[in-house]
């Protein structure tokens, strides 16, 4: 079953109640419904948690969480699929995000050389920011769709094949 898969890789309700950044939450986490799992709260939280990977903000952690609470949809699942941006792959990502943006926009790619610094960001920024955003939201929205669609689909396979195994199963008992 896709919850067995899921159950194993989530930490335990206590812990996420007690970790510190999610305590301006208060009493909504320990509503029962962020901490089901079955094929609505799963696909939910993905859609959740893809959204917010794809939103350039800091504190996408707090935001998935809220987005949990605010959809009654797995909050772990929610939190955790956040970490898809990680600095591994956040250039990467937004870089891909500004070229579908320009590609939207049908604006002229600006090409620039990336540094780590404040100064960078400020000069840069000015330049790429519609189409970065406008990237991000449209990746965002496209990603967390095709989670919650890929997520209904697949549970609902899983759920068809255990079917047929069990009736196969009790076919061949009664046979025999």
């Amino acid at each position: 079953m896709p919850r067995k898969f899921f159950k194993k890789m989530m930490p335990d309700h206590k812990t996420i109640r007690e970790h510190k950044h999610l305590q301006i939450f208060g009493k909504l986490l320990h509503e029962p419904n962020l901490w089901h799992m079955n094929r609505r709260s799963v696909a939910g939280a993905f859609a959740v948690g893809l959204f917010n990977a794809f939103m350039p903000v800091p504190f996408q952690m707090l935001l998935a969480a809220g987005g949990a609470i605010l959809f009654r949809v797995n909050l772990p699942l929610s939190v955790a699929l956040v970490w898809i941006t990680n600095p591994l792959t956040m250039g990467p990502m937004f870089y891909g995000t500004y070229q579908i943006g320009a590609w939207i926009l049908n604006t002229p790619k600006h090409a620039f050389n990336f540094e780590l610094s404040m100064n960078w960001l400020m000069n840069e920024l000015g330049y790429i920011w519609q189409p970065f955003l406008l990237g991000c939201l449209v990746t965002a929205i496209v990603s967390s769709v095709l989670g919650y669609v890929s997520i209904r689909l697949l549970w609902r396979w899983h759920i068809v094949q255990h079917l047929k195994q069990r009736s196969k199963r009790k076919c061949n008992k009664s046979n025999q």
